[in-house]
């Protein structure tokens, strides 16, 4: 199928802003199908799959780094799944950290919201005094 879209078709059937195609495309992640006569973008069909790929990774924790990978592992010859599994391990263990951070920020905001219940009406607040202190402790294995 010949290009068809401009970038403006595009990012409107993806639901990005015309800006973020041009930032996928100078990113080297999802370059124009062509060029019309006026030297305006084009884009086939593919694109918008690609550009639905790029979003969808993106907001299931993949940097654009890993998304180019990804990308190139996509359209090689050869059975990627082992290195699409390393780089999924690899968000996987991010996530897992970010997770252990939330956890312990849960645990201390829970504890700061009890001290604001246990000082009300003293005219002080002791989640103040402790969140500079005992609360900001970091979790194990945090920097």
């Amino acid at each position: 199928m010949p290009p068809s879209m401009t970038i403006g078709e595009l990012a409107a059937s993806a639901g990005v802003k015309i800006s973020t195609v041009r930032y996928y495309e100078r990113r080297g992640l999802l370059p124009a199908d062509g060029r019309t006569d006026g030297n305006y973008r084009s884009y086939a069909s593919a694109s918008l799959q690609r550009l639905s790929f790029i979003r969808t990774a993106q907001r299931i924790g993949f940097t654009l780094a890993d998304i180019a990978t990804l990308l190139d592992l996509q359209s090689g010859s050869s059975d990627p799944c082992c290195d699409v599994k390393t780089i999924i391990d690899q968000r996987l263990v991010a996530v897992r950290e970010k997770l252990a951070e939330l956890a312990h920020v849960e645990q201390v905001l829970g504890k700061a919201a009890a001290w604001c219940e246990k000082s009300a009406g003293t005219g002080r607040c002791a989640a103040l005094d402790e969140l500079g202190t005992s609360f900001a402790r970091p979790h194990p294995g945090l920097p």
